[in-house]
């Protein structure tokens, strides 16, 4: 995941200056760009890889600041996740920011990936953590 992450934020800030550098802070620009695409009034099929990106990054944020590991979710996790992939917590909780993103365009700004991050348990505080 994270070469696909790293990719996609080189391609979206390559053409944009968007703040996309993996900090906390930067999850608030997640929410922002997907109520963007939400705006604009495509359908999510349309939009479907960028969402898909936009929540790999917001997992990848997990990885590098509240020390998760990006794991492939079993048969039962795919079901009722809707994704391939989340992020594991140290404290064993699995996480799916991919379908939170998804969520938040199908919703509204009720469904936020930056206070998914505030609600992780056993988030563990890195050095560097903004």
């Amino acid at each position: 995941m994270r070469v696909g992450v790293a990719e996609f934020v080189r391609r979206v800030t390559v053409r944009n200056r968007l703040p996309l550098d993996y900090s906390v802070a930067s999850l608030r620009v997640v929410d922002r760009i997907t109520d963007g695409l939400r705006g604009a009034g495509p359908e999510q099929g349309s939009v479907a890889p960028e969402l898909f990106w936009l929540g790999a990054y917001a997992g990848e944020v997990f990885v590098r600041r509240a020390g998760a590991e990006w794991v492939d979710f079993d048969r039962a996790q795919r079901e009722l996740f809707g994704q391939p992939v989340g992020v594991r917590m140290p404290d064993g909780r699995v996480w799916n920011p991919i379908g939170k993103v998804a969520k938040r365009f199908a919703v509204g700004p009720e469904e936020s990936v930056r206070q998914m991050y505030f609600l992780l348990h056993g988030r563990v505080p890195l050095k560097g953590a903004r």
